[in-house]
């Protein structure tokens, strides 16, 4: 997810610097985008939406296919960072008129399409964990990926592949509870509630619940 941003800052430095301006249909849709993703994991679903339709209508004016497709992969990753698991339609409409590789791979490795993956093909920030064949190491290799939403999408990966342990589980709610993203962390209090619940520890059951009281309140 961080790629999104480094576009947006190179962009940006061009312009102070002097160099060609970008166009405004790709710095509407960056900003739109990233508006996109803090409003999806806040749980402020219409806003987001919103921010989603616009960012696509800013690509749409300059009749971009693969930025478009790119934009549905976004979206896609941002949602599945709640685990919310559901085919990339959106993506996949684009995506057989032409995308980049990269793209592509990032595509299969979120949907857990990991047979024949080309892991230097993916973000930088993920391929130590496409890379790691001992699920007891997950949680030590997500704590080392610095943008939060990025390590939330690696733990949803985790979790789709039945790979998530109770630490991988709590690395993932702490990244959602620093940035105050209600959406994921309710998620995984609630993974955590039914963990606690499976082992009986009453008093991690109530801790975990006046936890999601909490959030839920705040929504």
């Amino acid at each position: 997810m961080k790629y999104v941003l480094l576009v947006s800052l190179s962009l940006l430095l061009a312009a102070c610097g002097g160099g060609p301006k970008a166009p405004d249909w790709k710095l509407d849709s960056i900003s739109l985008i990233e508006r996109y993703k803090k409003a999806e994991l806040k749980g402020q679903n219409k806003l987001a939406e919103s921010h989603f339709e616009q960012s696509l209508a800013a690509v749409g004016s300059a009749a971009r296919i693969e930025e478009t497709a790119r934009l549905h992969l976004t979206r896609c990753a941002t949602r599945q960072a709640s685990l919310s698991f559901e085919p990339c339609s959106g993506y996949l409409e684009y995506a057989k008129l032409g995308v980049s590789a990269e793209d592509e791979t990032y595509h299969r490795f979120i949907g857990g399409q990991w047979d024949g993956l080309d892991a230097g093909k993916l973000p930088a920030q993920y391929r130590d964990f496409a890379a790691n064949r001992e699920p007891a190491r997950n949680a030590g290799i997500l704590q080392k990926i610095d943008d939060p939403l990025s390590r939330l999408v690696a733990a949803s990966i985790a979790v789709m592949r039945k790979q998530a342990d109770a630490a991988t589980l709590q690395v993932a709610a702490d990244a959602a509870s620093d940035q105050g993203w209600r959406k994921p962390l309710l998620v995984y209090l609630k993974l955590q509630e039914t963990q606690a619940g499976l082992k009986g520890d009453q008093a991690e059951l109530e801790k975990l619940r006046a936890r999601i009281k909490l959030v839920e309140d705040s929504l």
